[in-house]
């Protein structure tokens, strides 16, 4: 519950405590506060069970609870309708255990406010009504099932909601009040989508996109809610991967969201999420609300190490959830600074044969001169970090004779030519087959490389940047700066950088995720002078 609340307080629930507080004693004024809340609706697009919207519920009748024993009316029934509380769930059995819970919520609100001996006679018969609506949200028509508060819709161009101005509402019990969407929908990355996940982000998309088959599958809730929003108005808030406000997905995601003339208008940095739903439990997610963007100062709650929520406040948040504007940064192929090319280290794609232990090399059988020759230490990001020692065959052209005369060597390189013959991939069989004694890429430094992991932990205060030697080389699990000047080490192992690339570039849970066409590429540095360089040179050598 606490964490539902992360959602729900600063969607409305503050708002509506705040007005209680203003109230006071005054009649008038808890009047119509109770006729705003009779009015309001929630809506969960992704409902599951219906705790949202249960805890939304609980939470606005101890609110009016207050009101009616404050104006003297504390057995009074509830203004609040369960058909104000809106969800849609993929699952036809959580579909009805979500309208089912909100009965029982009803029924138990009722015992504690005005006894169980009213709310008993009032219990039955149940309601056939049904408030939750089984099917894709991604496909459905929010409109059908939450529709417009107004007599009619606003229309702006294409729009995802066909005929959206003739669709007829469902029947409110109080119309014309505010409308807060809300929920935990399901984080799906862009590797695991099935197919018909993927299709249902090229349709929300609708062409607005040239590239949304790199957003997570929540991303779909976003991009809706903002086309509702625009439509109909309103404020929706979602738990969500923090990958949504990190790396190769702000780019994609937030100007859709902006385009739809909506804003950030409050978020929650990254923290464990842990609830019963068996998909997001202890998952790293963020809290991020939209709404039409207003003159109201925007509040950013950050995380600290020692389990305390700061609230910041500024004029605008940015898509990385910082205070600031709507700059959002695009992933380049080339430094944008006077800094060296860094790139990805070599991907085997050999079926395991040309990576070696340390007792796979003593069972080749090779003689110092042809180890010399043929082996090279090979290291990743937790190799590199950790100490790790990996080694990969490693054949010039020059030498491949040579190498076939070996029995061992032959019989890798043979297993790697079957590999890459059988493989889905056609590059694989009619390019690689043909080079079955190398790694897909064969990058190494003639005098040195610098070493940066592709992903470290948040813990240290620098990036774990090195340098290793021309008999090293790397797997793609790290990038590398081949006989780069040592200065560039300087700055990638600065405070600085490290700031700048966890900012940008994105996180596995949370810890840093490099890439250097987001993180390298775009780091702004100034103009280097000599004595600049020679001072960066000696840190990076001390």
């Amino acid at each position: 519950m606490p964490n539902i609340l992360k959602v729900l307080n600063p969607l409305f629930l503050d708002d509506l405590r705040a007005q209680l507080e203003e109230a006071g004693d005054n009649p008038r004024k808890l009047l119509n506060l109770r006729a705003r809340m009779a009015k309001i609706r929630v809506f969960d697009p992704a409902c599951g069970s219906g705790n949202f919207l249960v805890i939304a519920y609980k939470e606005m009748r101890a609110i009016e609870a207050v009101i009616n024993q404050r104006r003297g009316e504390a057995d009074r029934k509830t203004d609040i309708p369960k058909t104000n509380f809106r969800g849609i769930e993929l699952r036809d059995f959580a579909a009805e255990i979500a309208r089912l819970a909100l009965i029982i919520a009803e029924f138990q609100c009722d015992v504690t406010y005005r006894g169980e001996v009213q709310a008993r006679a009032e219990f039955l018969p149940l309601n056939a009504q049904n408030w939750t609506t089984q099917g894709n949200a991604l496909r459905l028509d929010w409109l059908s099932v939450c529709g417009a508060t107004e007599k009619q819709v606003r229309i702006a161009g294409e729009t995802l909601f066909d005929h959206a101005e003739e669709r007829v509402n469902i029947d409110f019990e109080n119309e014309g009040g505010e409308t807060y969407i809300c929920g935990n929908p399901p984080y799906v990355g862009n590797t695991w989508q099935s197919a018909e996940q993927k299709a249902d982000i090229r349709q929300i998309a609708n062409g607005r996109t040239t590239s949304p088959g790199f957003l997570d599958y929540v991303s779909g809730w976003f991009i809706k809610a903002a086309d509702y929003i625009a439509l109909t108005g309103g404020v929706a808030a979602f738990v969500s991967t923090n990958s949504v406000c990190q790396g190769q997905s702000v780019p994609i995601l937030w100007p859709l969201v902006y385009m739809a003339g909506c804003d950030i208008l409050f978020a929650y940095t990254s923290f464990k999420w842990a609830n019963l739903a068996s998909h997001n439990a202890g998952v790293t997610v963020a809290i991020v609300g939209i709404g039409e963007a207003t003159a109201a100062p925007r509040r950013l709650y950050e995380h600290q190490e020692d389990g305390t929520v700061v609230v910041r406040e500024g004029e605008s948040i940015t898509a990385y959830l910082t205070i600031g504007s709507r700059s959002i940064v695009q992933k380049r192929s080339a430094p944008m600074s006077d800094v060296a090319v860094m790139e990805f280290g070599n991907k085997p794609s050999d079926g395991g044969y040309l990576l070696l232990s340390r007792d796979d090399v003593d069972s080749l059988g090779l003689s110092m001169a042809q180890k010399d020759r043929f082996i090279r230490r090979i290291s990743g990001s937790q190799d590199f970090i950790n100490g790790g020692s990996r080694f990969c065959i490693w054949i010039s052209d020059d030498h491949l004779s040579e190498a076939e005369n070996i029995p061992a060597l032959k019989e890798r390189i043979e297993a790697v030519r079957k590999v890459r013959l059988s493989s889905p991939d056609k590059g694989a069989r009619t390019i690689l087959a043909k080079r079955p004694h190398q790694l897909k890429l064969m990058r190494i430094g003639q005098t040195h490389s610098i070493v940066v992991p592709s992903v470290s932990s948040e813990r240290r205060e620098y990036l774990p940047a090195g340098v290793v030697d021309e008999r090293n080389t790397l797997t793609n699990l790290a990038f590398a700066l081949y006989d780069a000047p040592l200065w560039n080490m300087a700055l990638i192992a600065s405070r600085l950088h490290l700031v700048w690339i966890a900012t940008v570039c994105g996180k596995l849970k949370t810890d840093f995720r490099y890439s250097n066409t987001l993180g390298w590429n775009t780091f702004p540095v100034p103009k280097l002078t000599e004595k600049n360089r020679a001072d960066l040179t000696a840190a990076a050598e001390g």
